[in-house]
Parts: C-alpha cells; structure tokens; sequence
C-alpha cells in the first residue's frame, strides 16, 4: 500500500492498513514519492485542489483510491472541482491518465475510520461506498475496504462517486451498508442529486 498524503486521513488508513498487515510506504508532499506511487495500491490523501501536483507519470497504469474531497474553505472556489456534470474523481482520474482511478475511504469520517472498524459479520459494522469504472479494480479495493473493518458498498462507476461527495447526505454519516445502500437509492431525489441530473441532461 502507498499513501501520497500523511495529514490526518492518510496517518489515520496507514494506521489501519499496517494493522491489518499490510506493507504500506507513506510519503508527504516534500517527500519523493517513487516508492509509494511503485505499490499495489496507491491512496491518494493530499487535499484535492492540489491534485495536478500528484506525479501522474508514475501512476500510470496504478489502482489509485481516491480518498480526497473538495472544500471550498482549503481548496479555495474551484469550478472544477464543483462542476455538476462530473464528479472529482472523474477529474482526477482525466489528469492521471492511465491510472485505475477508484474512489472510496474519503466520505467516512476520521472519527469513523479510527473507532469503528469491526470484523466481518459484527451487526453494527459500518459501510464504505466504492466507485469505479472497472468491476475488477472496484473488487480489489472491496476487498482492502474489508481488510480495515468495513462493510464495502459498490456504488458502480466513477461518476457514481458524485453520491458521496460533501455536501450529500452519506458523506460524514457513518452509516452501516445497508443504510449506505438506501441513501445510494434516495441520491437522485436529493437536492444535489436533482443538481447532477439537470447538469447532466438526465432530468
């Protein structure tokens, strides 16, 4: 596992990822980040506005989870990371061209994450939603989801992402699967749903 990004998030997933034995290689911005971008899987945890600063040529061909989110109050106002007609991991996944973009681990809270973790089959096990263009890729990173304590929910493709994003109602909502599933249902008649659709050409 490497993580591009060691602030609270990707200290928090190091954490849980050695925990559950994995061999995880973690680097910051000032970093060199050859050896994180060279495992099996790469975490992208680095606020989102500066993700053109992420090494893309080296993340060519990767499975990258994207674990960031947009906020206005860090990022700055960015039309690009607020544009209704695609998610953002859909543009981060357009600037690391090539890469095996997947989002998940960014709508769970810290709190979530570092407490809440139970093994399989534990009634009051939280869920965490995936979403990604490669059926394949979406497994793979289930399977991690599952190795740190969580239920995982596969939400579809990439632009399925959009569902927990900040402001929307699974993000931050520490929610079992079952609930997750249910709030993935209700997103198109949510305010921000009806946003995308209408964005989108879908309403």
């Amino acid at each position: 596992m490497g993580i591009l990004g060691i602030g609270r998030v990707g200290a928090v997933l190091a954490r849980l990822c050695r925990a559950a034995g994995l061999e995880v290689t973690a680097a910051s911005s000032t970093d060199d980040p050859s050896a994180a971008c060279a495992a099996d899987v790469v975490l992208l945890a680095i606020p989102l506005g500066r993700y053109r600063t992420l090494p893309r040529d080296l993340l060519r061909g990767r499975l990258v989870v994207d674990a960031m989110n947009y906020w206005w109050e860090l990022d700055g106002a960015r039309p690009d990371l607020d544009d209704p007609t695609t998610s953002t991991s859909e543009t981060v996944a357009a600037f690391l061209d090539g890469a095996r973009v997947v989002k998940a681990l960014g709508h769970a809270s810290v709190w979530e994450l570092e407490n809440l973790g139970r093994p399989a089959g534990d009634p009051d096990r939280r869920g965490l939603a995936i979403a990604g263009d490669d059926a394949r890729d979406r497994a793979a990173v289930a399977a991690l989801v599952d190795a740190l304590g969580f239920d995982p929910v596969d939400a579809g493709p990439l632009a399925a992402g959009v569902a927990f994003e900040p402001p929307t109602e699974i993000f931050g909502s520490d929610a079992t699967a079952a609930e997750l599933r249910e709030m993935l249902d209700r997103f198109p008649r949510s305010q921000r749903g009806r946003v995308v659709a209408r964005a989108r050409g879908e309403a």
